[in-house]
């Protein structure tokens, strides 16, 4: 059985409330399940709030270029990262990805987790190519956007939202360009790799745990898939 990519949105673990035990309690109960079935895991997970204060603080003192907002992401998914590794450490892989151009070496745990690795590159991105490196076809994109519209639904009462999509048309709404910090459904650099290897992308609410097993466990859910 292929591993199954899961991108952790990072707003998901690191509100503005604080840290969603929760969800962390709530995510390790849907992944033992299917660990217990023989399936086998690597997450990514992105900075939430910590990065965004972070940059928010930096900002407030002296102009921050996008390089030094990038870094300081990549750090806020990294601790985000050995959280969520603490939190299955009896099942997880004991090394973070950081670099997921390099070999994976010893990985025998039924989870595995992964980091940001350079400016340029969201924890969207480090899904997708680490999809690619482990063979798997599909990426769970678990996010607080329940689906993708054709429009942003905060502005427009008509939005319309999407079961079933192109990667042309998600890309023709998200664009091309990556912003640190930006909140988006699905990084638009992740977006063109996944529509250049073929990679599926379901898109889930982590906030709806029954649609979020669902597509964890290949079923029919309440969501977006972007494929083609």
């Amino acid at each position: 059985m292929q591993p199954c990519v899961i991108s952790v949105g990072g707003s998901l673990i690191v509100t503005e409330q604080g840290i969603d035990t929760n969800f962390l309690a709530d995510f390790r109960k849907i992944l033992l399940q299917e660990i217990k079935r023989g399936r086998r895991f690597v997450l990514t997970v992105g900075g939430g709030m910590t990065a965004r204060q972070y940059m928010r603080a930096a900002a407030r003192v002296l102009d921050v270029t996008d390089d030094d907002r990038d870094w300081l992401g990549i750090h806020a998914t990294r601790l985000n990262a050995h959280l969520l590794r603490t939190v299955f450490r009896d099942v997880a892989h004991p090394v973070v990805v950081k670099n997921p151009m390099r070999a994976i070496r010893a990985w025998k745990e039924p989870v595995l987790l992964a980091a940001g690795w350079r400016p340029g590159r969201s924890t969207d991105d480090i899904a997708v190519r680490m999809a690619k490196k482990v063979q798997a076809q599909t990426v769970i994109n678990v996010s607080n956007v329940a689906q993708v519209f054709d429009r942003d639904p905060h502005t427009h009462a008509d939005a319309v939202p999407f079961t079933r999509m192109s990667w042309r048309q998600f890309r023709e709404i998200v664009g091309e360009v990556w912003d640190p910090g930006a909140n988006v459904p699905f990084d638009p650099v992740a977006a063109k790799y996944a529509h250049r290897h073929g990679i599926e992308v379901r898109m889930v609410s982590g906030k709806d745990l029954e649609a979020m097993r669902r597509a964890i466990a290949g079923q029919s859910f309440t969501g977006t898939i972007i494929i083609g």
